[in-house]
């Protein structure tokens, strides 16, 4: 929980900053001078990049969020069995095997997220910042895919009943006007 406080509040800095930067390069503009615009607009650029760089960085947490909840409510987070120094660090010897189980895992199941997930975690204890970001990248994407395949077959289920049902009632019509769907008593 401290550490999403801290995120939001220095993002909420971020974006004040930003916007100051941003008030600055529109009074350079204002100058109407052609050293004055230039940097005026160079000015307004560095406030736009960082938004974007703000907002992939929170669609990024949000979405590794989401895959944690979904992954603890299936009980398939990966338990902390890595060995400790006394002073609390990761031991990278005992970090560098439970690694090498995560790949083989993913190795086998290319296009589970759920692998992939825990494989960045693995990267993560590893200290391998930005492989274990790449990986969970990968593990949003495939959960992504899961999701898209999920609902489109979600979609494409009740046209296929709806159609056997309505086969169904034409034959059962069909056959009560026949005759054949009712029962005959002697």
């Amino acid at each position: 929980m401290r550490a999403k406080i801290t995120y939001f509040v220095l993002a909420a800095v971020l974006v004040v900053y930003f916007a100051l930067v941003g008030s600055r390069g529109v009074l350079l503009i204002q100058q109407g001078t052609a050293i004055t615009v230039t940097f005026g607009v160079a000015v307004l650029v560095l406030p736009l990049i960082g938004v974007w760089f703000l907002w992939q960085n929170t669609r990024f947490a949000l979405s590794a969020g989401r895959l944690t909840r979904e992954l603890d409510a299936e009980g398939g987070l990966p338990r902390d069995e890595l060995e400790r120094t006394p002073s609390g660090r990761i031991d990278r010897a005992s970090a560098d095997a439970v690694f090498a189980r995560r790949q083989a895992e993913t190795e086998e199941r290319p296009e589970d997220w759920r692998s992939w997930f825990r494989l960045a975690v693995a990267y993560h204890d590893a200290r391998d910042t930005p492989r274990a970001r790449k990986a969970m990248r990968h593990a949003i994407t495939l959960h992504r895919r899961e999701e898209t395949s999920r609902a489109e077959r979600a979609a494409a289920e009740p046209a296929t009943g709806a159609r056997e049902t309505s086969a169904v009632q034409a034959a059962s019509e069909r056959r009560e006007a026949e005759g054949e769907g009712t029962p005959q008593t002697r």
